[in-house]
């Protein structure tokens, strides 16, 4: 944890240095210090204040709400591979800028935040009313829920991109998210609210989901209810990822990875893997956007982009690895041992003797 916190400081130091301006580290160390005059300057305020903080809180911020959301996710459904699209969140906020921009004709940054919003929780909204009504919200429910509503959202979310070039021009810059579009504290600190309030559900419901993951019978008889505990954590979800998403647009493989490496780190205790999923998002994400800045100069590269491009070869590494084994992710060894398969020993205890019986049997000569 100490190694993260580090790395993330770090990283938050090097996101401030890099960019556009032209400013180095000694420029923004004097606007943050106040130091010479430093706020009053006019080509300061504007690179730091107005373009590279606010950036990088953003970039930290949405991070770490996609990776809680993530190990949440991962924990709620017994599944380590589940991400944050699975509630249709995604899929919805998608459907929902197109629809702005379509069907009411928006064209601003906040329009879309809030088209975006909107559309995450009405999706996620409909997600858990679909799969409460009955079995009390299992994971199986949940997923198939998401799955259904996010394909019937992503139909949707095409047809009306097909039918209108205009729309599709503004809607794909969105849909392959970045963070190039932060300028300012305005949309930052309108969610920065709810962002407060999924991370707050977070920790609240670490320790009842871990009684879940004993089982439900096991979590009732601990005096939880496992309805409610996936519902609170549905919700805690939803709030994470729908800001996160209207910030940023949509990255889906962030909290696929940060839950990953999480469990991986943490095992089963799933207080620290949820303060480590955040530190992982924040790190990832932050290291993705100084990277698109870099890359493809004077433009930028899509951070969702990125994020796969250092994502994926870590998992890979982590396939390879013995990691799996430790996880309890690999299959059961099979009993044939192929030519490349290694020789399994097995080790014979010792059988407890029997008990004989030292009585002699009597024999009976039948009477003449």
């Amino acid at each position: 944890v100490a190694g993260l916190a580090l790395a993330v400081l770090l990283l938050t130091a090097l996101s401030l240095s890099i960019g556009a301006g032209e400013v180095g580290a000694g420029g923004v160390l004097d606007y943050l210090l106040g130091r010479d005059g430093a706020r009053e300057n006019a080509r300061l305020s504007l690179v730091v204040g107005d373009l590279r903080l606010p950036r990088t809180l953003t970039a930290l911020l949405v991070g770490a709400a996609l990776g809680v959301a993530g190990c949440l996710l991962q924990a709620v459904t017994r599944n380590p591979l589940a991400e944050t699209g699975l509630l249709g969140v995604n899929a919805g906020a998608s459907l929902g800028v197109v629809a702005g921009i379509a069907l009411l004709g928006f064209d601003s940054g906040y329009a879309y935040l809030v088209c975006a919003f909107v559309g995450a929780v009405v999706a996620s909204g409909l997600v858990l009313l679909i799969s409460g009504r009955r079995g009390g919200g299992s994971p199986m429910r949940l997923v198939l829920a998401g799955a259904a509503l996010g394909a019937t959202f992503g139909g949707l979310t095409s047809v009306i991109v097909v039918n209108s070039a205009e729309t599709y021009d503004r809607f794909r810059f969105w849909v392959l998210g970045s963070l190039a579009g932060v300028e300012g504290f305005g949309e930052l600190g309108r969610l920065a609210p709810v962002l407060a309030l999924g991370f707050v559900v977070a920790l609240l419901v670490a320790r009842p989901l871990s009684a879940l993951a004993l089982g439900d019978d096991l979590a009732r008889s601990l005096g939880h209810r496992p309805p409610v505990i996936r519902t609170v954590v549905a919700i805690g979800v939803t709030l994470l990822t729908a800001a996160a998403v209207a910030l940023a647009g949509p990255i889906s493989f962030l909290g696929l990875l940060a839950g990953f490496l999480a469990r991986a780190l943490a095992g089963t205790r799933l207080a620290a893997r949820i303060l480590l999923a955040g530190l992982i998002g924040a790190c990832v994400l932050t290291v993705s956007d100084i990277a698109a800045r870099v890359v493809s100069r004077p433009f930028e590269a899509p951070v969702s982009v990125i994020v796969a491009l250092i994502g994926a070869p870590v998992l890979i590494a982590i396939v390879r690895s013995k990691q799996l084994a430790a996880m309890g992710m690999t299959e059961p060894a099979s009993e044939e041992r192929g030519p490349d398969r290694p020789r399994r020993f097995r080790i014979a205890l010792p059988r407890p003797a029997r008990r004989t019986s030292k009585a002699k049997t009597l024999r009976v000569r039948p009477a003449d």
